[in-house]
């Protein structure tokens, strides 16, 4: 690509001129390629591809000119065609516009796709340090919003690096698919590049660094389809990271915070309420993002050969998919460096359930003496009997017979510690932090690439 992506942003990544060039970028390359394969002489294909810039170009004349004829691709061409003298002759030789646009999106996307993922390793790097720092945090786990088992911090991050770490996967086998060249002509079927259709995409495909499909027809658009559902999953991940830090920064909770600067304000009306500002952000357009999907698949269905509707909503689509992707993946890396963990709260709201919260391990300590229903009922009971007459818990269990006979009052109290029953969290947790090192590295390798 001619232009740099020093300054480019989500919302200029698809300006009209990023466009244009990336469109004189194909122009150029195909130029190029016909050359090599001795379609075109080359001395008219290095004369294309060096005024295949669009500072060349008079913009407010090629404006006016895209107004009159509705066809930009042929306003372009005309006007390269005006700046090459006799090797204008050759411009677009037996290209279509359908190809030029296409592929010069699919460029575009590709480098938001690597902005994106640059910025997702922010994300992961942090969730990594979050995962090692607090393996052993205690924090009571909630499920149905209630709470469950005792577990970590670090083992409720583990889960958010290792459902990237799938997202990751995601991506990486869907790139190969999408960033693929589809060059066919008018239908496809390289009708007028006279024998030569295969070659030439060949040789365009390695310039642009896009691999190549058996049946390149404008129809073929399943894979940017899969593309826009893979940003939709990626969505749905950050997503409920968002959600689970926005639920942990309630007043009842306070497990999490996020740093505000100074002067942010959190109510035009209420002085004493701090609003969350980036996380909300972060929820926002993660359901911005999902919300493509279904237009994607929408878009995904063409009739015959290829028709204009689909390739429009497709491109759409994938462009505003794309934007929201990278934007995203900002917006994910910038809250989490700005997140406080609290572990004190963690500790404070664990201690509200900290009597009960291990029954299931005092369940299974009595198993062995009593059968595994009989001390699952002893139990359920009892934690019930306690929380109604407000009497400790081991006291209660004391008083029946087939308890008391078993176990003692210290091993009971050992059961029913949050801190000696927290099963694997901090294993977990620590895995996952060597887990999201390796991913950060190799999101950054494909990010460079």
């Amino acid at each position: 690509m001619t232009f740099h992506d020093a300054g480019l942003t989500p919302q200029t990544l698809f300006s009209r001129t990023n466009l244009w060039q990336a469109w004189l970028d194909v122009e150029a390359a195909m130029a190029q390629a016909q050359a090599e394969i001795g379609m075109i002489p080359q001395w008219a294909a290095d004369e294309i591809a060096s005024k295949a810039r669009l500072e060349l170009f008079d913009l407010e004349a090629l404006e006016r000119s895209v107004a009159k004829t509705m066809a930009p691709i042929v306003s372009l061409v005309r006007a390269l065609t005006d700046v090459c003298g006799d090797a204008g002759r050759y411009v677009h030789w037996g290209g279509t516009t359908q190809n030029i646009m296409s592929t010069g999106l699919i460029l575009l996307v590709r480098r938001g796709h690597s902005q994106m993922l640059g910025h997702l390793a922010g994300a992961i790097d942090t969730l990594g340090i979050w995962a090692e720092e607090h393996a052993e945090t205690l924090m009571a786990g909630r499920t149905n919003n209630r709470h469950a088992l005792p577990i970590s911090f670090g083992f409720k991050v583990a889960g958010w690096i290792e459902e990237l770490s799938r997202q990751n996967q995601r991506f990486a086998e869907c790139e190969k698919r999408v960033f693929s060249l589809y060059f066919g002509g008018a239908i496809g079927a390289m009708h007028s590049f006279d024998g030569r259709g295969t070659d030439l995409a060949r040789a365009l495909g390695r310039r642009l660094a896009l691999d190549t499909v058996l049946v390149p027809s404008r129809a073929s658009i399943d894979s940017q389809a899969e593309y826009v559902a893979a940003l939709g999953l990626f969505a749905m991940a950050a997503g409920r990271i968002g959600n689970e830090l926005y639920r942990l920064m309630a007043n009842e909770l306070d497990e999490v915070a996020e740093l505000l600067a100074e002067g942010v304000i959190g109510s035009s009306t209420m002085p004493h309420k701090i609003n969350p500002k980036h996380v909300v952000h972060l929820i926002s357009t993660a359901a911005q993002l999902r919300s493509r999907v279904a237009p994607a698949l929408e878009a995904g269905l063409p009739g015959h050969e290829g028709d204009a509707p689909s390739n429009q909503l497709m491109s759409r689509t994938l462009e505003s998919a794309c934007m929201l992707g990278w934007e995203l993946a900002q917006r994910l890396e910038s809250t989490l460096a700005r997140i406080e963990i609290r572990p004190q709260s963690m500790s404070d709201n664990l201690a509200l359930s900290a009597n009960v919260i291990a029954s299931e391990n005092l369940m299974m300590v009595l198993a062995p003496k009593i059968g595994r229903t009989r001390a699952h009922d002893v139990v359920h009971h009892t934690v019930a009997d306690a929380t109604a007459s407000n009497r400790p818990l081991v006291d209660l269990l004391l008083d029946l017979p087939e308890v008391a006979d078993q176990i003692s009052r210290d091993a009971l109290e050992r059961a029913l510690d949050p801190a000696n029953y927290l099963g694997e969290s901090a294993t977990i947790a620590r895995q996952s932090a060597a887990l999201a090192a390796e991913l950060s590295m190799e999101l950054r390798r494909r990010s460079a690439s």
